[in-house]
């Protein structure tokens, strides 16, 4: 695979993945039967607060790391592999205990607050798909960060377009002797005038 193609590779699955996650985050994550058989929908946004600013910030980043030199695509894709084991541990700790990600929707839907009330409540807590995509897809920005570390170096430098701005903005002179022409009484933007 070609080092442009990698690239674009790792830029449009990072964007992908954080798509993923963020989708994730707005759908039911845990589907709470209560004791008096009330059926209550704990979103992602309840479940794991965090994971939306986490995706956010990873889109944040695809874009910083679209235009970045070698070194900070190295620093960037181990900032990527961080974002991705937040989200990681954000979606596992809803999953190893969805009765206290849910405690919040409980406690607002009955008015009882506390760990071991809200559980004596809980009669059933069941996980849908979305916080195993969004752990899934937090595992994959993991691996996604290891890559971009390990191909960095080889990717290709900035395009031309931002080489053709310096050059032209080299190639125009120096603004102070401009100014300095004007108080002269020259006028730097006349052609020259032809010897004779």
């Amino acid at each position: 695979m070609s080092a442009s193609r990698l690239r674009l590779s790792i830029l449009l699955a990072g964007i992908a993945l954080n798509g993923v996650i963020f989708l994730a985050w707005t759908q039911e994550w845990i589907a709470v039967i209560l004791d008096d058989s009330t059926a209550l929908s704990v979103a992602g946004d309840v479940a794991a607060p965090a994971v939306s600013t986490l995706a956010l910030s990873g889109l944040v980043l695809i874009g910083a790391l679209a235009i970045a030199g070698p070194f900070f695509r190295v620093v960037l894709g181990v900032l990527q592999a961080l974002l991705g084991s937040t989200i990681v541990l954000s979606g596992a700790i809803a999953i190893a205990a969805p009765e206290a990600a849910s405690s919040a929707v409980v406690t607002a839907a009955t008015g009882v607050s506390g760990s071991e009330t809200i559980d004596a409540l809980v009669a059933q807590a069941t996980l849908t798909a979305w916080p195993w995509a969004s752990t899934v897809a937090g595992a994959l920005l993991i691996a996604l960060g290891v890559a971009t570390v390990a191909t960095a170096r080889r990717w290709p430098g900035s395009s031309r377009k931002y080489s053709a701005v310096r050059t032209a903005a080299a190639e125009q002179g120096d603004p102070v002797q401009d100014w300095d022409a004007l108080s002269s009484g020259d006028d730097p933007t006349e052609p020259p005038q032809p010897s004779r």
